[in-house]
């Protein structure tokens, strides 16, 4: 069994060599200029998810090359590594130039692919009073809707300093640990350097943030964290473990899942920039940012706990897992709605 230590030895300085590449993106800053659907009132420098980006690759590259037989040397963490890195690619040139919507969806969608080619494919999964079920082909849809579905879930909700990236930073770590506590050396080796890159990243994105990490941290990070999620899922036979990404997220991703359906109900163009976020319409409706962020980073920190307590769980019950979560954000929806109600605001762009 690998050890920890040449991991754990990487950790430190990856988050150094993070935090010096977002000090460069700031003093030679790509700027993100405010308009009526961004909350921040000044041009602000980003890009800044670069450095976490950076710190990932190279702690997989300087653990491959200390430990050969460690992730990089299967064949399928190659291939999520390389389209990931493509991926980041194109999502950094979209912070420069601004592409259009269906640019970032073929990348996604294609490094998705790659990941699915290389062998990481949902094959079944453990519902509540059915029990195991074999998804067959449905299986290769479900992976590739959960990949990007979670990349851009992630993408969408980093709007306000801090939020993302705290979150990224606690279901990185979180991951990590049961990474090591289940044996998955890839899960906990990726987990630990995400969690590094952030760190050095997130002292920057603080409100009032100096840098924000644009679509080449978030879509990276969210792209990650998806694909951790499908290798998560073999640690037991009936893939249900898959549960443990979408409990860390559960916060990100129920607020992006509920914009979406809720504009969609009122009709309006999904695809089209607003400020209507559950997090967008709490800032409006006069809570602070370190707040709400705080507050999200809470649902990440409650999603690990839960992660915890669903490995401990019998197969039958751990779906259940999933209710906690689930209440706290639908308090989080009720209070919201009050206070835009007692505030005057509308829902819609």
């Amino acid at each position: 069994m690998p050890s920890f230590l040449p991991h754990l030895l990487l950790a430190l300085p990856l988050a150094l060599v993070s935090a010096i590449a977002v000090r460069a993106m700031i003093a030679r800053p790509i700027l993100d200029h405010p308009d009526h659907r961004k909350a921040h009132h000044n041009p602000t420098p980003k890009g800044g998810g670069l450095g976490p980006v950076l710190a990932f690759i190279l702690g997989m590259l300087a653990l491959h090359h200390v430990t050969p037989l460690m992730p990089l040397a299967d064949t399928r963490y190659t291939g999520v590594v390389l389209a990931a890195i493509a991926m980041a690619a194109v999502a950094l040139a979209d912070d420069i130039r601004d592409f259009r919507f269906l640019v970032k969806l073929a990348a996604q969608a294609g490094a998705a692919l790659v990941a699915m080619g290389s062998g990481l494919v949902l094959q079944r999964l453990s519902l509540p009073f059915f029990g195991e079920v074999e998804l067959g082909a449905l299986g290769l849809a479900i992976t590739l809707f959960w990949i990007v579905g979670c990349t851009n879930a992630v993408n969408f909700m980093d709007g306000m300093d801090g939020l993302v990236a705290g979150v990224v930073l606690v279901s990185s770590l979180a991951l990590a640990l049961i990474g090591a506590l289940e044996g998955g050396w890839f899960v906990f080796a990726a987990g630990l350097f995400l969690a590094a890159g952030f760190a050095g990243f997130l002292p920057f994105n603080l409100h009032p943030a100096r840098i924000f990490m644009g679509d080449v941290g978030s879509q990276f990070a969210g792209f990650i964290l998806a694909v951790l999620a499908v290798a998560a899922a073999g640690f037991e036979s009936s893939q249900v473990s898959f549960l443990v990404v979408p409990l860390l997220l559960f916060g990100l991703l129920w607020d992006a899942g509920f914009t979406l359906l809720r504009r969609a109900l009122l009709g309006e163009r999904v695809s089209d920039p607003h400020r209507t976020h559950l997090y967008q319409m709490a800032q409006r409706a006069g809570m602070r940012v370190p707040v709400i962020a705080g507050l999200h980073w809470g649902f990440a920190a409650l999603g690990a706990v839960l992660s915890l307590v669903f490995l401990q769980l019998p197969p039958p019950e751990k779906p259940l897992v999933v209710l906690p979560a689930l209440l706290a954000q639908l308090a989080w929806t009720g209070f919201v709605a009050l206070r835009v109600r007692r505030a005057g605001l509308s829902w819609r762009i």
